[in-house]
């Protein structure tokens, strides 16, 4: 994908480079104003260029034929990355209202290819959203945090896990960040991000 932050993987211009601070390695401005709520961030991609086009069919008309290759895209991306390993991959869920709408769950989908090419365990049932909320696109930055406050609620048993919230694109990070939130709440240790595509 090029040069990116190493906490929340948006990607920077090939100055940053030097930029970066001993171990600290890349990080953009805000993660080092303030941290995000995750460990580490890895997209495989960058969401420009055929990108949009491609997860809005996989998203909005249903084309599952891309999901495969977009899995393994993901799977082949994160096993170059040598990221320490999770103990299990949560997708970001979508409320039951949507899900039926939509008749699948993309997030989910990819998570189960990932999960089956990493040799890793899908945890569907350990993040929930409890919530129904506007989709995220129609909204600005600032609006998308408030939108997702309270959407989600952790299930079961983590205590001591290491995991990776898995979404298709991340834009503001603010959902993925809002599931990070409540995993430790369950008993998560750690948590990182895996998602396809990260916004410049």
């Amino acid at each position: 994908m090029g040069i990116a932050c190493e906490r929340c993987a948006l990607p920077l211009p090939e100055a940053a480079l030097t930029c970066a601070a001993g171990n600290e390695g890349v990080l953009c401005g805000p993660c080092r104003r303030k941290p995000p709520p995750f460990a580490r961030a890895h997209a495989a991609v960058r969401y420009e260029q055929a990108l949009p086009v491609l997860v809005g069919a996989l998203k909005f008309r249903g084309r599952l034929n891309t999901l495969r290759l977009a899995g393994l895209l993901l799977a082949e991306s994160l096993a170059q990355w040598g990221g320490e390993r999770p103990a299990g991959i949560v997708p970001v869920p979508l409320h039951p209202r949507r899900l039926r709408e939509r008749g699948y769950d993309q997030a989910l989908e990819l998570a189960r290819i990932v999960g089956r090419r990493l040799d890793l365990p899908v945890l569907e049932r350990c993040c929930e959203r409890v919530r129904a909320t506007p989709p995220q696109t129609a909204l600005e930055a600032k609006a998308r945090q408030h939108n997702l406050r309270g959407a989600f609620a952790a299930n079961g048993d983590l205590k001591g896990a290491h995991l990776a919230v898995l979404d298709d694109v991340v834009t503001t990070g603010s959902t993925v960040g809002e599931v990070a939130k409540v995993l430790p709440a369950a008993g998560a240790a750690r948590v990182d991000v895996w998602c396809l595509a990260r916004t410049p």
